[in-house]
């Protein structure tokens, strides 16, 4: 190990650096030698790095000097062994959340697990994101701009492209493609398609050029007018005529744009690598080709044929909206949602959650039963001991966390969980929901659990608990109850105003769960309910997406399933509202 002593004048004291060879750094060809000037102006925030391989302006913050600019380029040279050294360290301003700053310390903000409660997919937030980089100044996050770029951009161009492309060539023969790859002779020659091509590759060398220079704004916004070319070419070509009119112009206009479809998959990989993926799956096409695609140096005639780009003949994959639009109503929830600090936040869930309580006794229906009960005699006064023993306190509710989920080897609506449910190991459960919800939506996720059901073996695989879920009348929108981000796995769900200790298994006999379910519903304000309790945990209350009742009869609560069992369905069919246990 060799160490390496560095003279720093700043601030007109002299540091003495030592530094170690980093074990992890891998050499490579390239130059090396040399020394470091530094010069540091301690009356102005900024400093200039001078070195024969770094030639940069930092704003701001010191330690990006320290770190990044001194200590380990000079860990690099001091070897003497040959390095790729530093080119370009990529700064940024302040991102502003709404009408202030994003504070962690206060809570202020969208954060990690905010994101991923918001149910916005990853690759959403990345494109955002990154086209709202403070890379020249401060920038603001607001829940309508978010709504604006992913509806127009994401949806209406890049999405919109890609699906009418695919989809036209996915039809059967005599409408489309079949889903093969057309043919495309002289395509050099159709005069429109030959003009676009020249615009994709003048495009395509300056998102190169924006990316060699670290400016990712610049190259992803680069990457969206290639998307916005490709639209523009295949709506004013009239592919849907020219396939009766035109058969071979048609195949030409096809197989280019298939060709841009790729394309852009390569170019947008750096920025939201799952969405590549996604469109590669449609395409069939492996992931090695991402890599592969470009090489060190653009050839121009390779670039001017996206008509070439996939051969001839290849059998596509089936075609799938990208892209989910987000309405003014899912908007407004989501800001009011995420309105105030995070502490703030689980304080109000708290205090809804008493209000929601006790606000039965404050209705008139609650006194008038208390009248009631009152002017009856005191023998008739002492409940059934049926309805006694029937409390929601006897279900063994729990903050559950999937683990793992994959789909059932022999059932294609059913999908198989392990959830830890704060026990030694895992819980394998079996749910109905392949139909409903993605499988990467149900990766990581808190639910609620039903711990206490005896086990039913489904199709093969003995299933040990129930998530719960809420549906509407017709089972047509389905959404799994959603629990506050910082519940504590393992934790008991809880309803104020019923207080005792589960049952270790339910007696099937009894029909308690049977007895119980119908009276599980959602609120207006997405709240989910026993009766007019919430379901509440030590972080807030339970709450779904977006599917809302006021009363039974429009939507309710629906707990998925573990069975098909015949009997079960035909008992409960009749109840259109309601929990159930069914596999949709």
């Amino acid at each position: 190990m060799k160490n390496i002593k560095i003279r720093c004048f700043m601030y007109g004291l002299m540091h003495q650096l030592d530094m170690c060879r980093l074990h992890h750094a891998i050499p490579q060809s390239g130059r090396n030698g040399g020394r470091i000037l530094i010069r540091l102006n301690s009356f102005s925030s900024w400093a200039k790095i001078m070195c024969p391989f770094i030639r940069h302006k930092v704003s701001g913050a010191w330690y990006c000097v320290t770190s990044f600019l001194v200590m380990f380029p000079s860990t690099l040279l001091g070897t003497g062994e040959n390095w790729t050294l530093l080119k370009t360290i990529s700064v940024t301003e302040y991102l502003n959340y709404e009408s202030g700053k994003f504070s962690k310390s206060k809570g202020v903000g969208v954060f990690g697990n905010d994101a991923k409660d918001a149910k916005i997919p990853a690759e959403v937030w990345r494109y955002y994101l990154l086209t709202n980089r403070p890379e020249v100044s401060d920038t603001l996050f607001t829940w309508k701009d978010l709504q604006a770029k992913l509806n127009s951009e994401l949806l209406s161009n890049l999405g919109n492209f890609i699906n009418r492309v695919l989809s036209f060539i996915a039809k059967p023969s005599g409408s489309g493609y079949n889903s093969i790859i057309p043919d495309a002779p002289d395509a050099e020659s159709h005069q429109s398609t030959k003009t676009l091509s020249e615009k994709v590759f003048k495009l395509v060398e300056q998102y190169l050029d924006a990316m060699e220079k670290v400016k990712l704004k610049q190259g992803l916004k680069t990457a969206m007018s290639i998307s916005s070319e490709g639209n523009a070419y295949f709506q004013e070509s009239q592919f849907w005529k020219l396939y009766k009119d035109d058969p071979s112009s048609c195949c030409i206009v096809m197989k280019t744009s298939a060709g841009l479809v790729l394309l852009l998959a390569c170019l947008l990989e750096p920025f939201m690598p799952s969405f590549s993926i996604d469109v590669l799956k449609q395409l069939n096409l492996r992931r090695e080709i991402l890599s592969a695609f470009f090489s060190e140096k653009v050839d121009p005639d390779k670039m001017k044929q996206p008509w070439n780009f996939i051969p001839s003949g290849h059998k596509m994959g089936k075609p799938e909206p990208l892209f989910r639009e987000l309405n003014d109503d899912e908007v407004e929830a989501l800001r009011l949602r995420f309105s105030g600090s995070q502490t703030e936040r689980i304080e109000k869930a708290k205090d809804d959650a008493m209000k929601l309580a006790e606000k039965l006794k404050n209705t008139a229906i609650y006194e008038a039963t208390a009248k009631k009960k009152l002017a009856k005699p005191i023998n008739n006064a002492k409940p059934k001991a049926s309805e006694a023993e029937i409390s929601i306190s006897r279900l063994d509710i729990r903050v559950g966390l999937i683990k793992k989920v994959h789909k059932h080897p022999g059932a294609d609506s059913l999908y198989v969980e392990e959830i830890d449910v704060g026990e030694e190991t895992t819980r394998t459960v079996v749910s109905g929901l392949v139909k409903h919800i993605p499988l990467e939506e149900m990766q990581d996720r808190k639910v609620c659990v039903l711990c206490n059901l005896k086990p039913v073996t489904m199709r093969g695989i003995k299933s040990h608990a129930m998530v719960f879920a809420a549906s509407n009348n017709d089972h047509t929108n389905v959404e799994l109850v959603d629990l506050p981000g910082s519940a504590v796995v393992g934790e008991r769900v809880t309803f104020p105003g019923y207080s005792g200790e589960p049952d270790n298994v339910l007696n099937s006999k009894s029909k308690v769960w049977e007895r119980l379910q119908v009276d599980l519903h959602t609120d207006a304000e997405l709240v989910a309910h026993y009766k007019d309790s919430p379901f509440t945990t030590s972080s807030g209350v339970c709450k779904v997406m977006s599917i809302t009742s006021v009363n039974l009869c429009r939507t309710s609560l629906l707990a998925v399933v573990r069975s098909k069992r015949r009997k079960i369905h035909a008992s409960h069919r009749r109840h259109s509202n309601g929990w159930k246990r069914s596999s949709f």
